[in-house]
């Protein structure tokens, strides 16, 4: 068996559009999308291999374009994220492009290069995934797409997934497989050829409509050196407390890496491996193992299997049935998309959790599970209350447009991944969380405190 023939066979390997790379081509292009970083990335590992096999350079092309609700916060750290992996694909003597709209075409790109093969990355969302199909339509190369991001690859575990304990055993069976480093080889042939390419700083967004109304996040940079600081400090500090100390929002106790996973700066694999060599008790590496194998990949299949993972329409019929039934119900109290946006709540605990997201492009994630509920309880139905949430999330979050953030708002507003609980007005038998008993799980004084209006 060749060795193309081996990597399209990789687990991690789609084949999108099949056939022999062009043997007239003069380059491998890798269209990174969405794991941006120079290491323990598979889709360049790949890349480098199929590129060295066939004895021709390897290119990397990034395209900047518009995306909804993608402001100068997400923009600011995605260069940040670029500006350090174009550097560093120099000491993998690959090729970096970036371009941006209207000259982001990659059908164009390997047009201009002569592409013997494209690769790029996995990436379940909706819009990506219609992208890539677009250009598979159009171009006459063989195509793979690589599954990056993921600890186990997504389409071993094939079909709807409905909880986290009918995937967690799957995962558990195939995790160790997948938890090894990847090849970081270099391509033999270095790139040489001088191609239009823009600078990897903020004036590249000099010719794009980007929304400044949110303003970056001062105390999160982007790129895998402050991904690597992170969880060394998390590991270092942190992990051995993390069962106790992931509920409490007052408690900086979790690794913050959530916007580093969705920009694709770090590998789950290698954040795995870095806690399970860590000196902590073994119920800590496993808790939180679970959140970042079981829960995410489960977001990920979720999002996957379920074209409507942004709408209301993607709950299960139960979820759907008891939402209708209890539509009529009177709220406490009705709030404008304007009025939770600003925090403006008769809930401190709320509004403090807003605050948080819209200052420092984070929340923490058991604040985020009350929060969604709350717009659910604080609007005219489950259906505004699911857009409002996504607008919300997908505005301030860094870590926005995520499946992790579609999969915990379908979890809290459409019982998404979970199941019926006690029937209650408004809720029906979707889980409810009071803010009385929240706010008794940790101290909550102390958080409201620390994120209020100044």
């Amino acid at each position: 068996m060749s060795t193309i023939q081996k990597l399209e066979n990789d687990p991690r390997v789609v084949v999108r559009r099949s056939g022999l790379p062009d043997p007239d081509g003069r380059c491998v292009v890798y269209w990174m999308r969405r794991s941006i970083r120079a290491e323990e990335n598979p889709s360049l590992d790949i890349a480098i291999q199929a590129a060295n096999a066939m004895g021709k350079p390897l290119v990397v092309f990034f395209a900047l374009v518009p995306v909804a609700n993608a402001n100068l916060r997400h923009y600011t750290f995605l260069i940040e994220a670029l500006a350090e992996t174009s550097v560093e694909l120099r000491k993998r003597n690959a090729g970096f492009v970036l371009r941006r709209v209207p000259d982001h075409s990659v059908t164009g790109f390997c047009s201009e290069v002569g592409a013997a093969l494209l690769v790029t990355d996995e990436n379940p969302l909706r819009g990506p995934e219609h992208r890539l199909q677009t250009v598979v339509r159009q171009l006459r190369i063989p195509i793979w797409s690589v599954d990056s991001d993921v600890v186990v690859p997504s389409k071993l575990i094939p079909g709807k997934q409905y909880a986290a304990r009918i995937i967690r055993p799957k995962l558990m069976k195939l995790r160790d497989e997948f938890l090894r480093p990847s090849r970081s080889i270099a391509a033999r042939l270095p790139w040489k050829q001088n191609l239009k390419s823009l600078l990897c700083n903020l004036s590249v967004m000099g010719g794009m409509k980007v929304d400044h109304s949110v303003q970056s996040a001062s105390t999160i940079r982007g790129g895998t050196r402050e991904a690597k600081r992170l969880l060394r400090e998390f590991v270092n500090k942190k992990l051995a407390g993390y069962p106790e100390r992931r509920n409490h929002p007052e408690d900086d106790g979790t690794s913050r890496l959530s916007p580093y996973l969705h920009f694709g700066n770090i590998s789950p694999v290698t954040i795995a491996s870095e806690v399970l060599k860590a000196d902590a008790p073994k119920d800590a590496k496993e808790a939180f193992l679970d959140q970042l194998i079981t829960w995410r990949e489960l977001a990920i299949n979720f999002v996957r299997y379920n074209e409507l993972y942004d709408s209301i329409e993607c709950a299960e019929p139960w979820a759907a049935r008891t939402l209708a039934k209890h539509a009529k119900d009177p709220r406490p109290v009705l709030y404008t998309e304007k009025q939770l946006e600003n925090a403006e709540t008769y809930d401190p605990l709320w509004n403090a959790a807003q605050i948080q997201m819209v200052e420092q492009g984070w929340m923490h994630n058991y604040m985020r599970m009350y929060w969604g509920k709350k717009i659910l309880e604080w609007t005219r139905s489950p259906a505004e209350a699911f857009q409002i949430a996504v607008r919300l999330n997908d505005k301030y979050e860094l870590d926005g447009r995520d499946p992790n953030g579609y999969a915990g708002i379908a979890w809290a507003i459409a019982g998404k991944l979970d199941r019926p609980w006690f029937e209650r007005p408004i809720f029906g038998q979707i889980r409810y969380m009071s803010g009385k008993s929240t706010g008794k799980k940790f101290d909550s004084k102390q958080y409201i405190e620390q994120h209020s209006k100044q």
